[in-house]
């Protein structure tokens, strides 16, 4: 859903409301024929870097402030929870649909908290997106995002570079937000 002016509240609650009713619009673990970009950061060291990092994942502080939003604010990390993502690029809105597929909480060999979404019928790409923080053998915390993906509409395939370059900058600037999400614990 691409407009002119920022959605309300009830038309993003709509949105999400007709989304949940459809199925997927990615086969979880495809990649041939999608591009796959993952990115990693250094958040810190130790134990209560790594439960800031968990928690800021659960607060979706991820998303770029500015430019992104998440609906329902805050929304569990669960299975089948739906998502809208708000942004705004150039003075245009859009919404993304996604659902989440699978929630990671592991603590052997690694400790290891994240999520997977995928795309529902109101994403203007197909894919998934993996969002992970791990504490490593050497108590190291990283956060990782794993993107699987390619266009689903012919504009965004004619924009393709531009769509390919707000990716790359999504995950920058979400490597930024988790790691402002830890400092300012």
């Amino acid at each position: 859903m691409w407009t002119l002016t920022k959605p309300t509240v009830d038309q993003i609650a709509g949105f999400l409301n007709e989304q949940r009713q459809m199925s997927l619009t990615f086969v979880p673990g495809t990649v041939a024929g999608f591009n796959v970009d993952e990115e990693r950061v250094l958040l810190g060291r130790g134990e209560a870097v790594f439960l800031a990092a968990c928690q800021a994942l659960r607060e979706w502080r991820m998303f770029p402030p500015g430019w992104t939003e998440i609906f329902p604010a805050g929304a569990a990390l669960v299975i089948d929870q739906d998502v809208a993502v708000l942004a705004r690029i150039f003075r245009l809105w859009w919404l993304n649909a996604c659902r989440i597929i699978s929630v990671t909480d592991e603590t052997n060999p690694l400790r290891r908290f994240g999520f997977t979404y995928a795309t529902l019928p109101g994403h203007v790409e197909m894919g998934e997106e993996l969002f992970l923080v791990e504490r490593d053998a050497d108590d190291r915390v990283w956060y990782q995002i794993r993107a699987v993906s390619r266009p689903r509409y012919w504009l965004v395939k004619l924009a393709y570079p531009l769509a390919r370059w707000l990716q790359r900058r999504f995950r920058g600037d979400s490597m930024r937000a988790m790691q402002v999400a830890v400092r300012d614990r």
